[in-house]
């Protein structure tokens, strides 16, 4: 039997000048091309003492490279620190914690600085290329679809608000904002609102907040065009009032109490319509049909805020035979599961069965969540909770920098564009290289035999050329 090559390798003490993560030159080239450096250099201009080497512009942006290359505390800056041919000279960990720590000090003026720079960068991008299907302006496939969710963000140690939650764990519940790309890209967050651990998912207020952050981050001309998504978290008076002064649609998640029970009994059988899957095919076993005629006037009540729902207010239900294993709840009738959402959309081509995909697709808000928990939001790592707030905005721009570089990158169709950031790190981040230095020139060599090589040519090739 031939022995084997890979079990005679053995470790040589000789090190060689390697890059370990030769795939974030691609970072680098969409953070230049959003000119985001230079927008975070002059909104943090004011928290630059005068004898500083470092500028705190810099220091966020290599944070959130490390972060980006799945770091998830600040100490994993030394991964970037390690390779400075790539990222440049770095920050030391003393210079980082006392940048957070002064940042912190003014969170009320340091962080809407931040969020300028970044809605800054975000519309310098779309403007070389929009991350959303047709075009700017329009409602007919150039909405702006932004999705609103709740999440739990655990706690191993005592921190500044955090607390117990809802769900009887420990922690922080922060409320996070997202468009959504579709289906042929991802999402990139708009806002990550810091909340301690008792924050309420339902809270309207807080839904109100992080729906005007979030506008604020969208490019101006795109502000017009926005449909609302959230679960039942967001159902409220006040909220939905406050989506229709403003002049946009929403498609929010109904609950399904005993006043819609009721008008599901209500509604003749020839009211209910096929349910379509994704792909537009009829989907066995579910049906919608619209409830709007038959759902009762609110009561009036001594609560703050509105006592009706807003005018032109759809309520459309959903049901369908559970899947094995699935749980009915007691307000489920004849074994049906029941869902329902309320949406403002008229006009042609938006049939109910359309509307109804549309708002299923809210799902990919947990997609969302899970990615940026991949993305240093796992784990909130200072003991004060504003500093925790500014690691918050360091992970949505990392997470930024991922969806800027696949949007800038790739063509709407290729795979790539879709990746999700732990598959984006193993196989285009991570990759290692050599820089070898020919006519006064560095050049960055790749793996020969290396499978993702073409992404990564032609990704660089169209960041240089955007």
């Amino acid at each position: 039997m031939k022995r084997s090559r890979v079990s005679s390798v053995v470790l040589d003490p000789v090190r060689e000048s390697l890059i370990s993560s030769s795939g974030a030159l691609l970072l680098g080239e969409a953070a230049r091309v959003a000119g985001l450096g230079r927008l975070l250099s002059s909104a943090l201009a004011p928290w630059r003492p005068a004898r500083a080497v470092h500028d705190p512009g810099k220091v966020l942006l290599d944070l959130a490279s490390a972060v980006a290359l799945g770091g998830d505390c600040a100490a994993d800056l030394a991964v970037v620190r390690a390779q400075p041919d790539l990222f440049g000279p770095v920050a030391s960990d003393p210079t980082v914690s006392r940048l957070v720590a002064t940042l912190a000090a003014d969170i009320e003026a340091a962080l809407p600085a931040i969020r300028a720079a970044r809605a800054q960068a975000r519309a310098g991008v779309w403007s070389r290329r929009r991350p959303l299907s047709g075009q700017a302006g329009t409602r007919e496939g150039g909405q702006v679809i932004v999705d609103l969710d709740a999440t739990l963000v655990g706690a191993h140690s005592e921190k500044e608000l955090a607390q117990p939650t809802h769900k009887r764990t420990f922690g922080f519940s922060p409320m996070c904002v997202f468009v959504d790309h579709g289906e042929h890209g991802t999402g990139e967050p708009l806002v990550l609102q810091l909340r301690g651990g008792k924050a309420s998912p339902w809270d309207k207020e807080d839904h109100i907040t992080a729906l005007d952050l979030a506008l604020a981050q969208l490019p101006e001309q795109e502000r017009g065009q926005v449909l609302v998504r959230t679960d039942s978290g967001g159902c409220s008076k006040a909220f939905l009032h406050h989506i229709t002064d403003a002049g946009l649609e929403y498609s929010i998640a109904f609950p399904a109490h005993e006043t819609v029970k009721s008008a599901i009994e209500a509604i003749p059988a020839q009211a209910w319509r096929a349910a379509v899957d994704g792909d537009g095919e009829p989907r066995e076993g579910a049906q919608v049909a619209e409830l709007t005629a038959w759902m009762p006037t609110p009561t009036r009540n001594s609560r703050p805020g509105p006592n009706h729902w807003p005018a032109q207010m759809r309520v459309i239900v959903r049901r369908e035979r559970p899947h094995p294993g699935a749980q009915l709840r007691l307000v489920d009738p004849d074994g049906w599961r029941i869902t329902c959402f309320a949406t403002n959309t008229t006009g042609p081509g938006w049939t109910l069965a359309a509307l109804e995909v549309r708002h299923r697709q809210r799902a990919r808000a947990e997609d969302r969540i899970r990615a940026l928990k991949d993305t240093g939001m796992r784990n909130l790592p200072f003991y004060g909770f504003a500093q925790n707030q500014i690691w918050l905005e360091i992970v949505s721009l990392a997470a930024e920098l991922l969806a800027w570089t696949q949007t800038l990158a790739w063509d709407p169709h290729e795979p790539a564009r879709r990746w999700e950031p732990k598959r984006l790190r193993l196989r285009i981040l991570a990759v290692a290289g050599r820089i070898i230095r020919t006519g006064r020139r560095r050049r960055l060599r790749l793996p020969r035999e290396w499978p993702w090589n073409r992404l990564i040519d032609t990704g660089w090739h169209a960041l240089r050329t955007t």
